[in-house]
């Protein structure tokens, strides 16, 4: 899940609630001079600026922020909660490692740019009236998942890579079902599921065998769907986003011009 927020310019006490996922957090616009004061007493103080991260693991101690703007600038914040069970299923699969081996440090003011890139593109979409979706959400969980594990873990983790390349008919298998559900929400698990590996490397060996990632490639085929419609058909644009497996009408007509450059109407009255 993703949230996005604007900061005061000003916070004292704040307690983070006590939630079970694991807390990403990034920074955007002016920096902020944070301090963090925990149970025992201890404390850390610090600023955080723009494109950097608060990484906070779902099982910590109590603790009390506050903050100050350091400039006019507005703070803005990304807040993404990566479920604790999704890393440690994760771990378990990849590496064969013991979950409870598994463990995240409290991190403040960090930088990682695929992470940040991760982020960056996940916030694009929150703001988009129909953000891209459930597979999309799913691949960017798993990316992050897998990058914590390799950099951030407590433990030594070495992950178990697949070298191989999906063969034609699972190819096949995975394109019938995604057309014969173009029209419903498709997750990973359920492409995935096809061919019968786990997400993470059916997400692999699809971008390894064709050079897209799963939601590119449903989305693809989204369009090709609203194009055979548009050209044959006099269907209403909001019919056409239905059947295609878009929204609505109006994120057809915003991917659809972000993908072929011309408006859902436009390309109706060219062909």
């Amino acid at each position: 899940m993703a949230e996005a927020f604007l900061e005061p310019t000003q916070l004292q006490g704040w307690i983070p609630p006590d939630i079970p996922d694991i807390t990403l957090i990034l920074f955007a616009g002016g920096p902020l001079h944070m301090e963090q004061r925990y149970e025992n007493g201890s404390g850390t103080t610090l600023v955080v600026r723009e494109g950097e991260l608060v990484l906070r693991p779902s099982v910590i101690a109590p603790y009390e922020v506050g903050w100050k703007g350091l400039s006019s600038t507005p703070t803005r914040t990304l807040h993404l909660h990566l479920n604790r069970n999704l890393l440690l299923h994760t771990a378990q699969e990849l590496t064969g490692a013991d979950p409870a081996q598994i463990s995240l440090p409290r991190r403040a003011g960090f930088q990682d740019p695929l992470l940040v890139q991760i982020a960056l593109a996940l916030w694009a979409e929150l703001e988009q009236s129909a953000p891209a979706g459930k597979l999309y959400a799913q691949t960017a969980a798993q990316m992050i998942a897998v990058h914590l594990l390799r950099h951030y873990t407590s433990a030594q983790i070495r992950i178990k890579e697949v070298s191989q390349y999906l063969t034609q008919r699972q190819m096949k298998r995975v394109t019938d079902f995604v057309l014969a559900d173009l029209h419903q929400e498709l997750s990973l698990e359920a492409l995935a599921e096809q061919v019968g590996f786990s997400p993470y490397h059916f997400a692999r060996l699809f971008r390894q065998t064709t050079g897209e990632s799963p939601h590119q490639f449903v989305m693809r085929q989204r369009i090709e769907k609203a194009q055979h419609l548009l050209r044959g058909t006099n269907a209403p644009l909001a019919h056409v986003a239905f059947e295609s497996g878009f929204a609505n009408q109006s994120h057809l007509t915003r991917i659809f011009k972000r993908y072929l450059g011309i408006t859902p109407k436009a390309y109706r009255r060219k062909y």
